[in-house]
């Protein structure tokens, strides 16, 4: 295909890839206060346990909530537009492939959106209402003999945490798909991954301390399944591993 075509085709991926984005980011805007509600529900929940009454959320910025909804609308719109901007990006991508390469990127491409969505899964269903029980054990109810000591969460700061803990659980998810890709393209070998186990334990930890909260539940929460997902794409590298690698 000549350059102009080439440059053509990719001014209507973009096009389609933004459209889709415009419409979701709408979408998600109009319905951002839900949306926020259903990130913010693990927190309720442990605050309605612990009090057994109302609480709240406040923001201390005349236009922190709006952002606030702003951001929801962005990341929901980068999420749920996700596979149109992909697709996009695959159809302009694939017809330089051959059909062997084709064969080859198609099971990355399907486990690696799999992947991400169950650890933002993990995040928000299992590490989210251990963490938070966890932070808001530190309260200090009225009556206590000293000062009473109360969570009263910013809508900003609570987004940026969710977010950040949910990117940070679907990107370290993508280990398999990474590792097994090095090994598919002959970087690493099954023999390499194997002798580094010790080290990709201590690995794994470090990372779990440096990218979630400084809380032993959230630290130990993605650490476990880093190390299963490291197992599991030992089994998957041997699987695609070229056939010198297997002798």
């Amino acid at each position: 295909m000549p350059l102009m075509d080439h440059l053509k085709e990719l001014r209507q991926r973009l096009l389609w890839s933004v459209s889709a984005f415009i419409i979701a980011f709408a979408v998600c805007y109009y319905f951002s206060q839900q949306i926020y509600g259903f990130l913010a529900q693990p927190l309720a929940n442990i605050l309605a346990q612990q009090s057994g009454g109302e609480r709240r959320m406040i923001f201390t910025a005349l236009y922190e909530a709006f952002f606030t909804y702003l951001k929801v609308a962005f990341f929901g719109a980068v999420f749920f537009s996700f596979p149109i901007w992909a697709t996009q990006l695959w159809m302009f991508v694939a017809p330089g492939l051959y059909r062997s390469e084709k064969r080859a990127i198609y099971p990355f491409l399907i486990a690696s959106p799999f992947l991400f969505v169950m650890g933002a899964a993990l995040a928000y269903y299992f590490i989210f209402p251990l963490a938070w029980k966890f932070f808001i054990s530190f309260e200090t109810p009225p009556g206590s003999g000293g000062i009473p000591i109360q969570l009263e969460a910013k809508v900003g700061e609570y987004l940026s945490l969710v977010m950040h803990m949910i990117l940070a659980f679907g990107v370290a998810f993508q280990l398999p798909v990474l590792l097994t890709l090095l090994v598919k393209i002959g970087i690493l070998n099954v023999e390499t991954l194997r002798k580094g186990r010790r080290y990709a334990v201590v690995i794994m930890f470090v990372v779990a301390a440096v990218i979630t909260p400084p809380d032993i539940i959230s630290q130990i929460g993605l650490a476990i399944p880093l190390i299963a997902l490291y197992e599991i794409s030992i089994f998957a590298a041997r699987w695609v591993a070229p056939k010198r690698d297997e002798n």
